[in-house]
């Protein structure tokens, strides 16, 4: 069992704009409590960029906390929710089960930490912990398909080729018969999308006629891409997520006279028809078994050292370094 230190270095958005690593106090182990040591965290680039830049609206402060956020927004605050560690100390009665197992936890960006049992994970053989810092992408992922229940035989269009885009239309690739198409202005993204047995475009295909579209660009042109793309009939799922930004978007035009449905998809909400069977736990349970494939690792197109993070989210502000989902390496 390794030695568990006295303080942890966390890092906090101190106001908006501005982060720092500070350090803090361990709390003592409860019964029911394990230490954790972080292996990898990683950041959500949407919802943590506009957590950084103080762009959460006071009306969705509740609605936007994470886990085991510390602080209020907009700041200070403690935010994140993909984290990978190893148990470093459990309780007598769990010690045999958990003591050096990498776990999976929604834990913001922190060195050591003290957390529940009940809220980890253990990771499945065949996933990797540089991988599996993508389950929160994947589980968002998971509830989206759920919300929108493609079909067999669907053609499906997703546009914005992020790190949510892109586990969606792999998911929805693998069900039987689909034809799916990922559209992002980015041409770079097309060598991705291929990886993953992916169609892509930078613009829709004049013949592409969706049964279901994904807008998950985060861009408020990709949402209207996604309408004016829509035929009769059909749904747009959104999944980007705009904090206090005012979004324009045509429901003019042929939004009303094609019978057009948009609908939300977030994931601290469970779909209805699926809350008798399924609750948060079971749910990212599948999203880590559903990461086992290698061919998603070129999800992760960059690592940074924790210490680099102040600097790393200032640098969002201007020119964005991450082009998908950036890891954060913790020293040994």
């Amino acid at each position: 069992m390794t030695t568990t230190p006295t303080h942890s270095q966390q890092f906090w958005v101190t106001e908006p704009g501005r982060g720092e690593i500070v350090t803090k106090l361990i709390p003592s182990r409860a019964k029911n409590e394990l230490v954790i040591k972080t292996l990898y965290t990683a950041i959500s680039r949407g919802t943590e960029t506009l957590v950084f830049n103080g762009q959460v609206p006071p009306s969705q402060y509740d609605t936007m906390r994470s886990p085991f956020q510390e602080g209020e927004f907009p700041g200070p605050v403690k935010y994140g929710y993909s984290n990978v560690g190893i148990c470093i100390d459990a309780p007598h009665n769990m010690a045999s089960k958990l003591l050096g197992q990498t776990i999976f936890s929604l834990y913001p960006h922190q060195d050591y930490f003290i957390i529940p049992a009940n809220e980890v994970i253990t990771l499945p053989q065949l996933v990797p912990p540089k991988r599996a810092i993508l389950a929160a992408g994947m589980e968002t992922a998971v509830n989206a398909i759920w919300d929108s229940q493609p079909n067999i035989g669907d053609t499906i269009a997703v546009i914005g080729g992020g790190v949510i885009g892109l586990l969606v239309a792999y998911l929805c690739n693998r069900i039987p018969g689909t034809a799916v198409f990922l559209i992002d202005t980015d041409p770079q993204r097309e060598q991705i999308a291929q990886s993953l047995n992916l169609r892509f475009g930078t613009e829709p295909p004049l013949d592409l006629k969706p049964d279901l579209i994904f807008h998950a660009s985060g861009q408020p042109s990709g949402l209207r891409v996604a309408l004016s793309t829509a035929i009769p009939e059909s749904t747009v799922i959104e999944l980007s997520w705009y904090g206090d930004q005012a979004v324009t978007v045509p429901l003019g035009e042929s939004f009303h006279s094609h019978r057009l449905t948009l609908k939300s998809s977030q994931v601290s909400n469970i779909v209805a028809s699926r809350r008798l069977q399924w609750n948060h736990r079971k749910r990212l349970k599948l999203a880590l078994e559903l990461l086992q494939d290698d061919d998603l690792d070129v999800l992760i197109s960059g690592e940074s050292c924790f210490k680099e993070l102040p600097q790393l989210f200032s640098d969002l502000m201007d020119t964005p370094p991450m082009q998908l989902c950036h890891r954060i390496a913790y020293p040994d």
